[in-house]
C-alpha cells in the first residue's frame, strides 16, 4: 500500500480563490470512498499505487470541468513493501521521537 500527496492548482480562473475547486475534489474522493485527509496544502490519499495514480489523473481533470484554463498538479507517491503506512502515522512517529505530546 502507498500514500500519495496531491496538490492541485487551478489557473486561468475568474478569481484568485480555489476553494470551490478543492471542494469538488473532496466530494469526488468522498464518493470514491478512499481513505484520505485534506490539509492546508493538499490532500493525502491511502491505497494501492495503481489506484492512486488513476485517481491522480481523475483529480487533475476536475478543475477543467469547472472552467479552469490550466491546472498544475503535484503528486508525491510513497510506497512501502515492508509495511502499510496509514495516514498520519509518519507525523505521530516524528512527534514521538521529538518528545512532544501525542495527538
Amino acid at each position: 500500500m502507498a500514500l500519495m500527496q496531491i496538490t492541485v492548482i487551478p489557473m486561468g480562473t475568474a478569481k484568485p480563490g480555489v476553494g470551490e475547486y478543492i471542494a469538488d475534489i473532496e466530494r469526488f474522493l468522498g464518493q470514491a470512498e478512499v481513505d484520505h485527509s485534506l490539509h492546508d496544502m493538499g490532500t493525502v490519499i491511502h491505497g494501492k499505487s495503481e489506484k492512486l495514480l488513476a485517481l491522480a489523473h481523475q483529480i487533475h481533470q476536475l478543475p477543467f470541468s469547472r472552467g479552469a484554463e490550466r491546472v498544475v498538479t503535484q503528486i508525491t507517491l510513497d510506497e512501502r513493501l515492508d509495511k502499510d503506512p496509514g495516514i498520519g502515522e509518519k507525523v505521530l512517529s516524528v512527534i514521538k521521537q521529538a518528545g512532544g505530546p501525542q495527538r
